[in-house]
């Protein structure tokens, strides 16, 4: 399993009183951070949070979160798929040891049928799943990397206690979407979307 001594949290392992202001979106809560663009990729149909993407200047990390099995190894046989995937494409992946633990180098085909950089993370917490995929800049080690990376390991992930499939998205919403809880079901509070620092921006 990858160590995530640094992050990404669950739920269970963060003081909410630390007054920490967090966008609440749902199976996922953002981090303000100055320079940081967060967008929400939406399903156009039904309106589902698909995906976030953290994005500043030349440089993006998309994330998304999962269910898991309690005994780990999901990032195991998922690195499979996207190995498998990414060759049968005509692009080309390694894996090499990264901040995350192992990780994925690649070069796959872009929107305009050019090769462009990606790298993929793989990080397994109690019960779920984050995949992220550094792109740009975060694809090598730098100042962008560096902040991309923050970014990720300050999420905190909002796995729920329903039973969900291996392997199923852990829902995400909007952050203006109804029904949203005023305090957490233990009673700790929810603090309100932050007014500066990243730019919200949803994508269909």
């Amino acid at each position: 399993m990858t160590a995530r001594e640094m992050g990404p949290w669950d739920e269970s392992e963060v003081d909410f009183s630390e007054g920490l202001e967090r966008l609440d979106l749902g199976g996922l809560l953002v981090l303000a951070t100055p320079g940081v663009d967060v967008q929400v990729q939406a399903d156009q149909a039904t309106g589902v949070v698909t995906a976030l993407t953290f994005a500043q200047s030349g440089a993006a990390v998309q994330v998304q979160p999962y269910a898991a099995p309690k005994s780990g190894g999901m990032w195991d046989e998922v690195r499979g798929q996207i190995k498998g995937s990414i060759t049968k494409s005509g692009g080309l992946v390694e894996e090499v040891a990264g901040p995350f633990g192992v990780e994925l180098q690649s070069q796959v085909t872009g929107a305009d049928g050019a090769m462009q950089p990606a790298r993929f993370a793989g990080i397994e917490g109690p019960r779920w799943f984050v995949r992220a995929v550094f792109l740009g800049a975060a694809v090598k080690a730098g100042e962008a990397a560096t902040t991309l990376e923050g970014m990720v390991r300050n999420l905190v992930v909002v796995r729920g206690g329903d039973a969900m499939a291996v392997g199923a998205p852990i829902p995400m919403k909007l952050p203006n979407a109804p029904a949203a809880p005023a305090a957490l079901p233990d009673g700790r509070p929810i603090l309100a979307p932050f007014v500066r620092g990243p730019e919200l921006t949803e994508t269909r």
